[in-house]
């Protein structure tokens, strides 16, 4: 009689996954330097310590690759939980101050800058010369716009923001503070604090949508 052995899933699931972030560090590296354009799937998945196939088995592609790189990289995890339902946004929502929920949000970008800043700057370096990277570039644009406009909307709720902006010139400001190269210029290259360009963006965005209370 011959016994089965019995097929344990979650153990493959969890060397999936430690495969998969495997491969996603080594692509973050490389992407970087010596750039997306210079490194094959090859040298990734050398660089990962894994087959080739293994790479194409798992993401297809390495346009694919350099997408799920930026997704990965921009929430912090690889898990499958949407901008909305993220912890930040839920305490974002639960300050009525317009100025604490731009501190409270200021704190996780320079969380996410911190992680994101030389990913994305490879990829917006990437996208003046590869169509894939372009592509990706542009979609990550319009995500970001379209998360400043929930915040902006979030922002004008409150009743405090001055009135003669509207959400979409609000979101403008926002998405404008949040790009990543502001974060590289103070902070990676003129070496300012995270605590610095926190109050950098909390002042910026909030002298420019928060009325001033009158003098006296």
């Amino acid at each position: 009689m011959v016994v089965k052995r019995r097929y344990d899933s979650s153990r493959r699931k969890e060397q999936s996954r430690q495969t998969r972030g495997a491969i996603l560090e080594a692509a973050g590296r490389l992407f970087v330097d010596p750039g997306y354009a210079a490194t094959p799937l090859t040298a990734v998945a050398a660089t990962a310590g894994v087959a080739v196939q293994t790479v194409y088995a798992l993401f297809g592609s390495k346009r694919q690759l350099l997408s799920d790189l930026v997704d990965v990289t921009l929430a912090g995890d690889d898990e499958p939980v949407a901008l909305p339902d993220r912890p930040f946004v839920a305490e974002i929502r639960a300050l009525a101050d317009p100025r604490a929920k731009l501190v409270r949000y200021a704190r996780h970008l320079v969380e996410v800058n911190a992680r994101q800043a030389q990913v994305m700057l490879a990829l917006a370096g990437a996208a003046t010369a590869d169509q894939d990277a372009a592509e990706i570039w542009r979609k990550n644009v319009d995500e970001r716009r379209r998360g400043m406009a929930m915040f902006a909307a979030e922002l004008v709720g409150t009743g405090a923001l001055r009135p003669d902006l509207d959400v979409d010139q609000v979101a403008d400001i926002l998405w404008l503070a949040q790009d990543v190269r502001n974060f590289d210029w103070l902070v990676r290259q003129r070496g300012w604090s995270p605590e610095q360009y926190q109050r950098w963006y909390v002042d910026t965005v909030g002298g420019a949508v928060i009325p001033r209370p009158p003098p006296g």
